[in-house]
């Protein structure tokens, strides 16, 4: 079967990419250039379409409008093609709990058309790479919700994909399983030389491990670059300013007009000011403040996050979003 995207250098890539539901467009014309051997960090609010682009990526749902290419093959013409040559591990892991880790992954292995010997040396590399141990002869119902994520890892990974999708894999877990799952995913990127696509609520996990970042907000692509790169375009430096009320255009414009201020961002009752020189500067923001006659709570200096990049691009934090109920799930309903 030829390939559609002769560009080995790119695992994914997706042109004016649209997915509507009914009346509710929930991707809105994606771009995306996924290299070969990098992880890429896909963030976004709850329905913001982060969900919806991996399904079509993957080749469970058909895009609206646009072209796609998954390891070089159109995922809408050659979707064969493409799951020969993909993992995927999604929110909810599709797991009998009346099968043991082997037999599940034995299937997983038949299923791709490997024989016994195939499966059981894969089994035997996969096993130390996402460090199940004994556990594998165990049934899946005994497992714990960390040891479930890493057997649905390796489910994805037994027949040896080119490209892998996680769709937030720590998401419920405790600090440690979270730990331990992005420690397996980074020798999986580093150790077999798979490309990952991942979508994470874990801004931080998202710092560490992705070379590059996209942002989709309200089905568009709203961010790009490496991790530092993003954060370079905050500034240098943050002051957080934490008022007692909102903030006014008033309070925003006379700080703007400080020297050595680059940007001022108001979301509700937060500032954010951006700086070469945090340290100079923060001094003459508290004064001005006072002037001005603004109650304030709490005033903080500290160097750009990715969690102040999807602030500035999505209008509020992740951490404020990750108790939100909206979902791709109900824009599928709602289709």
């Amino acid at each position: 079967m030829e390939k559609t995207n002769n560009n080995e250098n790119e695992a994914i890539v997706t042109q004016g990419l649209v997915r509507e539901f009914g009346q509710v467009k929930a991707v809105d014309g994606v771009d995306l250039s996924v290299h070969r051997g990098e992880i890429y960090g896909f963030l976004g609010p709850n329905g913001a379409g982060k969900t919806t682009v991996i399904r079509m990526l993957i080749t469970l749902l058909s895009p609206t409008a646009g072209t796609i290419s998954v390891a070089g093959f159109d995922a809408v013409a050659q979707p064969d093609q493409v799951r020969l040559r993909i993992g995927a591990a999604l929110q909810e892991a599709a797991l009998d709990a009346k099968q043991t880790g082997r037999e599940l992954l034995t299937l997983q292995g038949r299923l791709y058309g490997l024989r016994g010997r195939e499966i059981a040396a894969r089994m035997a590399d996969l096993t130390d790479l996402i460090d199940i141990g004994d556990a594998m002869g165990r049934l899946i119902g005994t497992y714990s919700g960390g040891m479930k994520r890493r057997l649905d890892l390796a489910a994805a990974l037994i027949h040896q994909p080119e490209i892998l999708f996680l769709d937030e894999p720590t998401t419920g877990l405790d600090p440690i399983s979270r730990s331990r799952i992005f420690d397996e995913v980074g020798k999986i990127n580093t150790e077999l030389g798979v490309t990952i696509f991942l979508t994470t609520q874990y801004l931080e996990e998202a710092d560490a491990l992705a070379h590059r970042v996209g942002v989709i907000d309200r089905g568009r692509l709203a961010a790009q670059g490496t991790p530092a790169e993003l954060k370079r375009s905050r500034g240098s430096d943050l002051i957080i300013v934490k008022l007692e009320a909102e903030a006014s255009t008033q309070v925003t414009a006379t700080l703007l007009a400080l020297p050595s201020v680059e940007a001022v961002d108001a979301h509700d009752s937060e500032l954010t000011v951006s700086t070469v020189n945090g340290a100079a500067l923060i001094s003459s923001v508290a004064l001005k403040l006072n002037e001005l006659g603004v109650g304030v709570r709490e005033l903080t200096l500290r160097t750009p996050t990715l969690d102040d990049v999807f602030l500035q691009v999505t209008g509020y934090r992740l951490s404020q979003d990750e108790t939100g109920q909206a979902s791709e799930e109900a824009e599928d309903e709602a289709g």
